[in-house]
């Protein structure tokens, strides 16, 4: 049973401490019975049973209210959700992040044609960002929306696209070129079933998930598809992230979270020359710097969270060091736990062997561990000036 002191910390309402156990008992009688045999299939049953189940509108911001996206919300359900499935955090993640510049700069008609179909998990959303040249430099986007009287062409790919494939709706950015570098891109909503669409290559990982490459050649969407103001794409992302990158975190938590669960478990009952495997100090070590790591991390992500959600317009830094650590940390946890388990630990199929194919990919996706540091250092030194 993980953890769930940390719900009593002054980061956190009321009503954040009854989420927090509404989705684990949610996700305990639901989850298990989800069949991850077809990876595809998975994710949209994944995506209409938290629909039906209601968590899809934390996902999504409601328009009529203020500051509806609350942070601390996305990352308790993250967390717990990773911690049970990580397919299921995938595939909640993604209705939040794909249609993140919607909730947060769509008008009234974008916002009513599509948030309603993916809170209720009748559409599947994707956030096309990155490209294959430019990586994490989004600034060096290629891909061009050119106006063509009352269209946008879009021509150019983009890559490692989550939910790609799968996905109903994309969130595009390419460049409109107001400006060079980060100050000509804008964003756009591209249904995908337009002509000129194509999904070219579906891409396995370690850990599997729907990811694609896409391509888009003389792809035409009318004017209204354009998210905000031309020439706002890169401050659109980024402020999607801003939002995001914290709840990535809170995956990578929920991960170590059930990794040090599934130690303890096998420590406490696993014998060694007649002693439990726990009685070596070695071990009791181990555990120790498990659980030092775990709440350090949650301390970073929900300082990071509780900031955003009372009113800080960003939170940058904040956001940067809770992922920065959180995913790295989880990375060591669940190694340790790998460890502990010896040969079982890497038996195919076993829950820490899961967890080690699963915690990779987050060091490295929303802004990689090395970018993270130089955002961090330059977010510091900003504020040393």
């Amino acid at each position: 049973m993980a953890d769930k002191t940390f719900l009593k910390w002054p980061f956190f309402d009321p009503d954040h401490r009854i989420l927090g156990e509404e989705i684990d008992l949610w996700a305990q009688h639901n989850l298990s019975s989800i069949d991850h045999e077809n990876n595809d299939q998975a994710c949209r049953c994944l995506v209409s049973t938290l629909g039906e189940g209601g968590w899809l509108r934390y996902a999504t911001a409601d328009p009529k209210a203020a500051n509806s996206l609350d942070v601390r919300k996305l990352c308790l359900i993250r967390e717990t959700l990773a911690r049970h499935d990580g397919l299921a955090d995938f595939a909640f993640a993604m209705q939040g992040l794909g249609t993140g510049a919607i909730s947060l700069f769509g008008n009234a008609d974008q916002q009513a044609e599509w948030l309603p179909l993916v809170r209720a998990g009748r559409s599947i959303s994707a956030f096309a960002l990155t490209e294959p040249q430019s990586g994490s430099d989004v600034a060096n986007s290629t891909m061009t929306a050119t106006l063509d009287g009352e269209h946008y062409v879009l021509n150019g790919e983009k890559t490692w696209i989550s939910n790609g494939g799968i996905a109903d709706l994309y969130t595009v950015f390419a460049r409109t070129g107001e400006a060079p570098g980060s100050r000509g891109l804008s964003a756009f909503i591209v249904p995908a079933n337009l002509p000129g669409f194509d999904v070219v290559e579906r891409l396995q990982t370690i850990a599997p998930h729907p990811l694609a490459t896409l391509r888009f050649s003389d792809c035409r969407v009318p004017r209204s598809a354009l998210i905000g103001q031309n020439g706002s794409g890169f401050k659109i992302a980024m402020s999607v992230l801003d939002i995001f990158r914290s709840t990535v975190a809170a995956a990578a938590l929920g991960f170590a979270r059930r990794a040090l669960d599934e130690a303890l478990t096998r420590v406490s009952s696993r014998e060694v020359q007649g002693s439990l495997l726990f009685d070596l100090q070695l071990v009791q070590g181990h555990i120790a710097e498990m659980a030092l790591d775990v709440d350090a991390s949650a301390l970073l992500i929900y300082r990071a969270a509780w900031v955003k959600d009372n009113g800080a317009p960003r939170v940058t830094r904040e956001a940067a060091m809770a992922k920065l650590f959180s995913t790295d940390q989880a990375q060591k946890v669940i190694d340790k736990a790998v460890q502990l388990f010896g040969g079982d630990g890497v038996r195919t199929g076993t829950m820490v062997e899961k967890l080690y194919r699963e915690i990779r990919a987050l060091r490295i996706y929303e802004g990689a561990s090395d970018v993270q540091k130089v955002i961090i250092a330059r977010q510091t030194m900003g504020d040393h000036r």
